[in-house]
């Protein structure tokens, strides 16, 4: 097994289905609206503060400054933020158990706000199982700054040509490529089980 590639996974996109609309559809009367809210006040270049490490009550605090008209609904951002998870992608799960029965190591490397990455411990337990994940808003580094592959390989001990990282984010996975990682942009599990079992991976086919 030690030439196996060692599976580096994101998890937003990847694991579990994430979109703030989702929230924002409860938040006004129309699409228009709440795509306008996401567009303009709780961004997504907003959201990439807190998978920077921003704390999400300081964060939510300074956009309520800017637009106090909207304090109930950028609140609502951090008070009802499980709001924004749509279904767990049951396919990926599936396939990183299967590496796991195979006793393959599996870690991961997410864009996520240290506080909410916490509070879904409980809640998604595929998480326990991983043999270590690098959260975003623990380094101050978000993807797809190469530092932050850096900062995975050198804590784990691995090459970064012996590992796949795989993401749904096409820039994201540029950049590990540029690293010296196999990567893998994440489309939908079947696809992805073709991928890993062509790269080697122990998996059965389906």
């Amino acid at each position: 097994m030690t030439d196996t590639l060692v599976p580096v996974f994101d998890l937003g996109g990847v694991f579990v289905d994430w979109n703030p609309m989702y929230l924002f559809r409860k938040l006004f009367e129309s699409e228009d609206d709440a795509l306008w809210f996401h567009q303009n006040i709780c961004t997504l270049d907003w959201n990439l503060e807190f998978d920077a490490g921003e704390i999400y009550s300081e964060g939510v605090a300074k956009l309520i400054t800017r637009f106090p008209k909207y304090w109930r609904e950028i609140q609502a951002f951090d008070l009802r933020w499980k709001e924004t998870l749509g279904e767990f992608i049951q396919g990926t799960i599936d396939i990183h158990d299967e590496l796991i029965e195979q006793e393959v190591p599996t870690f991961a490397i997410t864009n996520f706000s240290w506080e909410k990455w916490v509070s879904c411990l409980g809640e998604w337990p595929f998480l326990e199982k991983f043999d270590g994940v690098i959260v975003s808003g623990l380094e101050g580094l978000v993807k797809p700054d190469p530092r932050l592959y850096r900062v995975f390989c050198e804590r784990y001990g691995l090459a970064p040509e012996s590992c796949v990282f795989i993401d749904d984010s096409e820039p994201n996975i540029t950049s590990a490529r540029k690293f010296g990682m196999h990567g893998i942009h994440f489309k939908d599990p079947v696809m992805l089980r073709k991928e890993l079992i062509a790269l080697g991976l122990p998996l059965k086919a389906k």
